[in-house]
């Protein structure tokens, strides 16, 4: 049975064993005769909750929109000529400034962002690209404790609205919505207070789940004390086309994206010995960082000591010094978890929820990675194993196993919402 894994900009093929099982979303089922921006256009027309972007830019000075990253796959090319129109249609005067909402990863380049908006937008449009420790202010405390600390641009503006797209997301449950003020354009003591070991080990913090997680519940709190007046969200498939797309009130426009979602995304687990997976390709299997979230798929759905191979390009390396070190640095994965747990909420160090759940999956998995083999001592500094290739990987799986193993094998793992 030929799989084709998505890596990098390119694709692993391997020959699988018949009997494995495969997890795939079905977000490709979604089709449109009309084009993405179409698609925006129609939802920014109609919006959910909320008076159309062109009423609210009415009489308003200013404009923040906050606009995704270079490690999310957001379509802004068919989002933002459609919310410059409508802001000023409503407003020709506004003062647009748009943000890069980089939460703590590293700052976007002005490359980055030229690909992302295109060159017209990139030229013409203020993009200040936000940086977690400057340029900051308090407005506020989470329902949790922690301080809201947001980015001065989306402080201080008249009105404030957020491009972006609706994925599962493994620990938020899902991505969009309120995501792009809290971690998106929040200081990083909010993003640690946020992301503290208890949230992260809440039963509830995990994807798909909304209903009684920490995380989102803090996500929300954020959004509102920021006065997140409007967004557009898109659902895209697994060639990052626009298929559907949800714009008005941040909470109900995101709410029926989540909904439409989880239509399609959810799966039920198939119990294996060896799960196979990836990232979805670029640019989300940029760094290992990122790939722990497809780790989590795998993991919802392999036996107790079963093996996770993941399969990644991570062009950009670790992702994450600290993400790094932590598991480079410990003596055994199950003494870096339980120092995590020990950790009060105010003492969260940078990257500590990523290492965490890592650690959370090595505990139970044995992890082979198909990467980069620059990384090969990197991976394995991880507690990781390595492999060059599918087959070698699998190879090895089986030999830790036993042979004739049952296989599940989930060929983007951040597209499915895998159920018990």
């Amino acid at each position: 049975m030929i799989i084709h894994l998505p890596y990098g900009n390119s694709e692993q093929v391997w020959d699988a064993p018949e009997r494995a099982k495969i997890l795939t979303s079905g977000v490709d089922r979604l089709k449109s005769s009309a084009d993405g921006r179409e698609i925006v256009r129609d939802a920014a027309e109609h919006p959910i909750g909320s008076p159309r972007l062109r009423e609210l830019a009415a009489g308003k000075k200013t404009c923040t929109v906050i606009i995704s990253d270079h490690t999310r796959p957001v379509p802004s090319r068919d989002i933002l000529p459609v919310m410059l129109e409508e802001l000023r249609a409503g407003n020709p005067d506004i003062d647009i400034t748009l943000l890069a909402a980089t939460g703590c990863h590293r700052l976007t380049t002005a490359e980055e962002l030229k690909n992302k908006v295109g060159e017209e937008i990139a030229s013409k449009e203020r993009i200040v690209v936000h940086n977690c420790q400057k340029n900051n202010v308090e407005i506020g405390t989470l329902p949790s404790g922690a301080p809201l600390v947001i980015d001065r641009l989306a402080a201080e503006t008249d009105l404030l609205v957020s491009e972006g797209f609706i994925e599962p997301h493994f620990f938020a449950g899902f991505s969009g919505g309120r995501k792009s003020v809290l971690p998106g354009v929040c200081d990083r003591v909010t993003v640690l207070g946020n992301h503290c070991s208890m949230f992260i080990d809440s039963p509830c913090a995990r994807t798909g789940v909304l209903q009684g997680n920490p995380i989102h519940r803090d996500m929300v709190a954020a959004a509102r004390m920021a006065k997140l007046a409007f967004i557009v969200n898109v659902v895209i498939d697994e060639k990052k086309k626009t298929v559907a797309a949800f714009a008005g009130d941040f909470e109900q426009a995101h709410l029926k994206g989540t909904e439409l979602l989880r239509e399609y995304c959810a799966v039920k687990a198939v119990p294996a010995d060896i799960s196979v997976t990836t990232n979805g390709g670029a640019p989300l299997d940029q760094n290992i960082y990122q790939c722990v979230k497809s780790m989590t798929a795998a993991e919802a759905t392999t036996r107790p000591g079963g093996v996770i191979i993941l399969c990644a390009e991570c062009a950009d390396g670790t992702g994450g010094e600290g993400f790094y070190r932590s598991l480079r640095d410990c003596e055994s994965v199950e003494g870096l978890y339980d120092r995590f747990m020990q950790t009060p909420q105010n003492k969260t160090i940078p990257d500590q929820w990523e290492s965490q759940i890592l650690a959370r999956i090595l505990k139970a998995h044995p992890v082979i990675m198909i990467t980069n083999p620059k990384l090969e001592t990197t991976v394995k500094e991880m507690k990781m194993r390595y492999a060059a290739t599918v087959e070698e990987a699998f190879e090895t799986a089986c030999s830790l196993v036993g042979a004739e193993p049952d296989v599940t094998v989930i060929p983007n793992g951040i597209a499915v919402i895998v159920e018990a």
